[in-house]
């Protein structure tokens, strides 16, 4: 059945209404109905929803249910570590953990039965009770969905479900609206770029309208190439109608007629949810030529990115889109005044844009009471490293990152004891045990010697080598230089190789006073934002754990057992049970003994740190030093 067209703005609120009213029969049951929804972001498809949302209508059509009982998918509920979830409307019923062979328990047990069932439920691990509501799980309470509205709870592929969900009403609000008041409202929040600089995006827009250009362009960045980060992904997942209304409004404002989301093609379940919401979304004229009437058009197109992180530097991008090679531009000109194909172009991340709805609709001021004085609203973090509740979090601004690790995060497992937390990604920085008290907002962050970045927050616990963690993000930074400036292509080459010589304990201390000099050089002379905080890592660790550094220099010792170089594996003679299982399971027969006879010995000449005995040996004999 073709979908009807909404011409004018009067039939897309009748639309809006009908959409809210079966959408609030559907949570409240008043349409006679059990409503199953289904985790369907990328992390629970893995862990086989797919299959689950499959048995689950193939087990309510042999049943013939189908007047009853429904199965929609729905976006990511957050909670990643304990997903696949389904939940049960009307009850609020949540379910996590779920497999495809629970779905026919599901169905006979609780939708007929009428009986929850217990060992599906959430258990706190405080209390030990069980939890049937997802707002009384602890990592749900302390957040708010601003970004997120909607994703877990409506069908992201279904449009009428997004109508039914607030959809629209941002963008009819700023329609009534001249473009300058619009920009004046977005000023108004104190709206920030959520993709990691933090530059208002009020301005950001107020330079592209004051342009006089025939054509101007919007661009999202969805291209999110930092290690651990999936908030935009899981936005565009979630609540992609969202997002592209943002654009919109952004269109509107600064008078474009054209969008394009670039989004990196490893994202494909984002890409064909957002693809077919453009898509619906044309056949019903809410994009197209004259929208509602009201003599604003815009068409939105999609690009897809081959996963080069220096395309997330919004020149590099530019580049991309026009099927150039991925590499920044000198500025200015800034985009804003000649970007894509050389016209006014504003370019914010998936995230800016899905708050702008929110903007729009319930105001500036609404908008600004959330937050601190110079970081207003909530951002999304990706939380995951050694915390117990790995997932996707938004917080209001202003929330510590105590709050975030203990409260939300649930602390560390196995009662290891924190060490840090790198927020920012590459770009960022680690902070500390004395810095967990500190509110996040943008300016608290840089000023402890990290930064937002675009929200991914990884924790790291006394098992983490820090000067391994800075290796890291620096072999990543240089697979993903795109080599345009010497200081960036060579400079963080250099100190690859300088922290490679301190891993393997070749280093020696004026190697530390290098690390500092070209780390600053490289932060000076590098063309674009990524090759400036390319060292941010270095800096950080060196700055807030130099005691590890010289222990590694000095001692050649690496305490947390990483650093391969440095460390030996022993077998403690007075637990060595003589049973050789060490022995059988060493790849490069490093270890010797007699089984039944004498105590097995390890020959750290041979061996080479994999581990495997440590792992093989079930009386704790083997240990590393």
């Amino acid at each position: 059945m073709k979908e009807k067209s909404i011409k004018t703005l009067k039939e897309l609120e009748k639309k809006i209404q009908t959409c809210e009213e079966c959408i609030t029969k559907k949570f409240n049951g008043e349409d006679g109905k059990r409503h199953i929804v289904v985790c369907g972001g990328t992390g629970c498809l893995s862990s086989d929803s797919q299959q689950i949302i499959d048995n689950f209508n193939k087990i309510i059509k042999e049943k013939k249910l189908q007047d009853k009982v429904t199965c929609n998918v729905v976006g990511c509920f957050g909670f990643c570590s304990q997903g696949p979830f389904v939940k049960i409307y009307p009850e609020d019923t949540l379910y996590h953990a779920v497999k495809p062979s629970d779905c026919e328990r599901i169905i006979n047990e609780d939708i007929i039965g009428g009986k929850i069932i217990e060992d599906l439920l959430y258990e706190d691990p405080n209390t030990h009770q069980k939890v049937t509501r997802q707002d009384d799980i602890n990592f749900y309470k302390k957040q708010l969905r601003i970004v997120l509205h909607g994703c877990g709870q409506i069908d992201p592929e279904v449009l009428d479900e997004a109508l039914g969900f607030d959809a629209f009403k941002g963008l009819i609000k700023a329609l009534s609206m001249k473009p300058q008041e619009v920009i004046d409202e977005v000023l108004a929040s104190g709206l920030r770029g959520r993709g990691g600089a933090g530059f208002p995006t009020g301005r950001k827009w107020q330079f592209a309208h004051d342009q006089v250009s025939d054509t101007k362009y919007v661009v999202c960045n969805g291209d999110e190439g930092d290690p651990g980060a999936f908030m935009d992904r899981s936005i565009l997942e979630g609540n992609p109608v969202a997002v592209i209304e943002g654009m919109m409004i952004a269109g509107y404002a600064i008078g474009a007629n054209n969008g394009y989301f670039y989004v990196r093609a490893e994202y494909p379940i984002a890409v064909n949810r957002l693809r077919k919401a453009i898509e619906e979304l044309e056949k019903v004229g809410l994009l197209g030529d004259n929208i509602l009437g009201s003599g604003f058009s815009f068409k939105v197109h999609i690009r897809l990115g081959a996963g080069a992180f220096v395309c997330g530097e919004e020149t590099a991008l530019l580049n991309s889109i026009e099927g150039k090679r991925g590499m920044p531009r000198p500025r200015p000109p800034f985009p804003a005044v000649k970007g894509l194909w050389g016209k006014p172009t504003i370019i914010n991340n998936v995230e800016t844009l899905a708050n702008v709805p929110y903007i729009l609709r319930k105001g500036a001021k609404e908008f600004a009471k959330v937050g601190t004085e110079r970081s207003k609203g909530t951002k999304v973090f990706a939380l995951g490293g050694k915390v117990k509740n790995v997932g996707l979090v938004e917080v209001p601004m202003g929330t510590t990152l105590r709050e975030l690790v203990y409260d939300i995060g649930g602390g560390i497992p196995n009662n290891k004891r924190f060490q840090a937390i790198q927020t920012g990604g590459p770009s960022g920085g680690c902070l500390t045990l004395n810095e967990l008290d500190t509110p996040i907002d943008f300016d608290n962050l840089i000023e402890k010697g990290s930064m937002m970045g675009s929200g991914g927050a990884i924790v790291m616990d006394e098992d983490n080598c820090m000067v391994d963690v800075a290796k890291f993000y620096l072999e990543f930074i240089c697979d993903e230089s795109c080599g345009k400036c010497s200081q960036c292509r060579i400079g963080t080459k250099r100190l690859l190789e300088i922290l490679t010589k301190v891993t393997d304990g070749r280093a020696t201390m004026e190697d530390l006073d290098k690390l500092e000099t070209l780390s600053e050089s490289i932060r000076v002379g590098s063309l674009c934002g990524l090759g400036q905080t390319a060292p941010n890592p270095v800096i950080s660790t060196l700055t807030k754990f130099k005691d590890v550094y010289i222990r590694h220099v000095q001692d050649k010792k690496c305490d947390a057992g990483v650093c391969k170089s440095l460390i030996s594996f022993h077998i403690d003679p007075d637990k060595c049970k003589k049973c050789s299982l060490c022995a059988r399971n060493c790849p490069v027969n490093a270890i010797s003994g007699v089984v039944g006879k004498e105590v097995f010995k390890i020959d750290n000449d041979k061996c080479i740190k994999c581990g495997t005995c440590i792992s093989a040996c079930k009386f704790n004999a083997i240990y590393k030093k």
